[in-house]
């Protein structure tokens, strides 16, 4: 399978799109609907989200080999070091490589819900730059790194200066490329970016892509993951909130303008999350 690093090499822009692993009998099938349809489109990977506390690691893990496996196309495997002693964290990428996964997206991760207020002790890492450095200690280049990055900052971050550091810190560890929080305002892409360069930072940084279909869920989405809606998204879609046709055409024509100048402004791709849905991220795509 391939690495990812490979394919930035090859190709000045990618497309990819993320899926999380369903929960019920009824939402594998309309993943499995999705995902044939996803497929058949030019994207160059698909990543698979991992529960907090490593909540979903049985089914991410089989998601992804069954993906690779299906349809040839690599995938990104989250994975979070909350919860995971240096033991377990050995095991499940003895696992992964054996698997011949090739990619990952290490994080932090959350606490789960009924465990919120764990502490990582001493067989714990605190930070996903020390996941990131374990792995490239114990398994060389045989896995290609992705890391998460922050246009507005982490939320636990005291400043954006401060956030560009933790950033240069995950890469220096070992991470070959960032992927971003969603984000509405292109603006906020633009800075994150330069922020970064200015720091040293030369790895591929993809925006990732929310398109709106519903008002009332993306107001909540951002709320539980710390990110902005501006004053634009507020105008175009709260009065229109009730109606979910002129919803979904609204959101597919704002992303598809958000794209446009993203791309145009040298973004090295985009990501898009697909809530396991094809749609609206194949109308989106055709157009681009």
């Amino acid at each position: 399978m391939k690495k990812l690093t490979d394919i930035f090499a090859a190709k000045t822009r990618t497309f990819s799109f993320e899926i999380f692993p369903p929960k019920t009998a009824q939402g594998a099938q309309a993943l499995g609907l999705a995902l044939g349809e996803l497929t058949r489109l030019p994207f160059d990977f698909v990543s698979v989200t991992y529960g907090a506390g490593g909540s979903s690691r049985e089914t991410t893990s089989s998601l992804v080999f069954s993906i690779q496996k299906e349809y040839n196309l690599p995938a990104l495997h989250h994975f979070t070091c909350v919860l995971h002693t240096r033991a377990q964290v050995r095991q499940i990428l003895d696992e992964l490589k054996a698997g011949d996964v090739r990619n990952l997206l290490a994080l932090r991760g959350d606490p789960p819900k009924d465990n919120p207020d764990w502490k990582p002790g001493p067989e714990n890492f605190r930070y996903s730059s020390e996941l990131v450095a374990f792995i490239r200690k114990h398994y060389g280049d045989h896995f290609a790194i992705g890391v998460a990055g922050f246009p507005e900052g982490h939320p636990l971050a005291a400043s954006p200066e401060f956030d560009a550091e933790i950033l240069c810190r995950k890469i220096a560890s070992g991470g070959d490329f960032v992927m971003t929080q969603l984000f509405f305002d292109n603006a906020l892409y633009f800075d994150y970016v330069r922020r970064l360069r200015i720091s040293g930072v030369t790895a591929r940084i993809i925006p990732g892509i929310l398109p709106v279909t519903n008002y009332e869920s993306a107001v909540n989405f951002c709320k539980g993951c710390g990110a902005s809606l501006p004053q634009k998204v507020h105008d175009i879609f709260a009065p229109i909130a009730s109606d979910k046709d002129k919803t979904l055409a609204a959101g597919i024509h704002f992303a598809v303008e958000q794209c446009r100048e993203l791309l145009a402004g040298g973004a090295p791709g985009l990501h898009f999350y697909t809530l396991n849905r094809a749609e609206p991220v194949r109308t989106i795509l055709e157009a681009l």
